[in-house]
């Protein structure tokens, strides 16, 4: 499938139009399994008609007018309902508003198909999901895989072509973690960059939103829609472009992941990139914090979902996911001090380590695990989930911008990926960066 970008063109040219559009990805999300909660079939297309209405007028409302587009079911929509995932939402009230993000794509004319599934309340980098089914991961033809989570559906719809671009969440790896699985771009933007109101919430301080797409250009298209730019983006050359590879967790990470991302930096090397291949001091020193001292994300999300975990509703939680929620009841406050004070502290010699170069690392260190030995055991799923955000989490606690980008394929034919990452706040410059490096392995 192409990426959106590429649709849009179609558009523009006459080739095809957003109700056609939408009807093919209606028909393809209804034979689909367990990839969305919900389908917006009626309103999607009064969107489509209007931006093809548009498009034949030839006054779109911004170059993605009448691109289809699905959201993790966090996102509210106005009129549907947002179940998180979680069946105890199954009769919550409908939303009576779209969130921010999604008021703000609808006015550049962008079709929304439906709500996609996740991760019980957006609480596992697996994917699984017992109320609403597990999403497979296309690439799974030997035998079913998991999605990566928890932005399970939203990854699976793009990459089993049913829309280009789909919405998600990431608070610990939710967005780059099934971009890397299912062979996709993810973007993880600051978490302060777009606004989280109308947003199902996990952590405070640690989630944070962006797309899953087919390329780096209709990431770059929908960050600039979100902040109500019109730009052209062009691909520059990656000589002289800073980058560290962070050597110290190869050994780590399957052959496969290994293997794929040292042949991309040869890639990138050869295009004239500058590479330094050496341990990151911050990178390490955050990922012992976080074996030493616990997840962050453990202390938010307990607090988040105490009044749940306290009530009669917490019995139709998945188990795993009230386990991991009720693990951090018992956790000190002195702990979650110390992580805040010394994360604090990581973010700003992140960024003078760094000095303008940008970061890069394994996204997960193997490929989508088989689906049906985690469904049976649950010692295997926590340790399987551990391993699966290990190398997005301390991203996520410096709350620093990655992009995902796939590195290749193992013997299989799984994808991999390798995370581009820069100091909090610098999502622009990170895209940029990215977008070149895309052009580079490519090619």
């Amino acid at each position: 499938m192409s990426d959106a970008t590429s649709m849009a063109e179609d558009f523009a040219s006459g080739r095809r139009d957003p109700v056609q559009a939408l009807e093919q990805a209606l028909d393809k999300a209804s034979r689909s399994a367990s990839v969305f909660i919900s389908l917006t079939a009626e309103r999607a297309r009064r969107e489509a008609e209007a931006a093809a209405a548009r498009w034949r007028a030839g006054q779109p409302l911004s170059a993605f007018d009448g691109v289809p587009l699905a959201w993790k079911d966090l996102f509210d929509m106005a009129g549907s309902l947002t179940t998180a995932g979680a069946a105890y939402r199954r009769h919550a009230p409908a939303a009576s508003l779209d969130a921010s993000c999604v008021g703000l794509l609808c006015r550049a004319g962008m079709v929304s198909v439906g709500k996609t599934n996740l991760s019980e309340l957006a609480y596992s980098g697996l994917g699984l999901n017992p109320h609403f089914g597990t999403p497979r991961n296309p690439y799974g033809t030997d035998q079913p895989r998991i999605p990566g989570g928890s932005s399970s559906g939203s990854a699976v719809a793009v990459a089993a072509g049913i829309v280009p671009i789909a919405m998600g969440t990431d608070t610990a790896g939710s967005i780059r973690i099934p971009a890397a699985l299912n062979g996709l771009v993810g973007y993880r933007s600051s978490s302060r960059r777009y606004s989280r109101d109308g947003v199902f919430p996990l952590a405070h301080t640690l989630d944070s939103l962006g797309p899953l797409t087919r390329s780096v250009r209709d990431a770059l298209a929908i960050d600039d829609l979100l902040h109500g730019r019109r730009q052209r983006h062009v691909a520059r050359s990656v000589k002289g472009q800073h980058l560290v590879l962070e050597h110290g967790v190869l050994a780590e990470v399957d052959p496969a992941v290994r293997n794929n991302l040292l042949r991309a930096v040869e890639q990138l090397k050869a295009a004239g990139a500058r590479v330094e291949t050496r341990e990151s001091p911050t990178f390490q020193a955050t990922l012992a914090l976080i074996k030493k001292h616990g997840w962050l994300g453990a202390f938010e999300a307990f607090a988040l979902h105490q009044p749940l975990l306290d009530s009669a509703d917490a019995e139709q939680l998945d188990p795993r996911v009230r386990r991991r929620l009720e693990a951090a009841r018992s956790l000190p406050a002195s702990q979650l001090i110390h992580v805040l004070d010394v994360r604090q502290r990581l973010q700003q010699q992140l960024i003078d380590e760094l000095d303008g170069a940008i970061l890069i690392t394994p996204t997960v260190a193997h490929v989508a695990p088989a689906l049906a030995p985690l469904e049976a055991d649950d010692e295997l799923f926590v340790s399987t989930n551990l391993a699966t955000l290990r190398l997005t989490m301390p991203g996520s606690l410096l709350d620093m911008p990655g992009v995902s980008l796939p590195s290749g394929r193992d013997a299989q034919g799984l994808p991999t990926g390798l995370l581009l990452s820069a100091p909090t706040g610098e999502d622009a410059r990170l895209l940029r960066a990215a977008l070149s490096v895309e052009s580079v392995l490519n090619n």
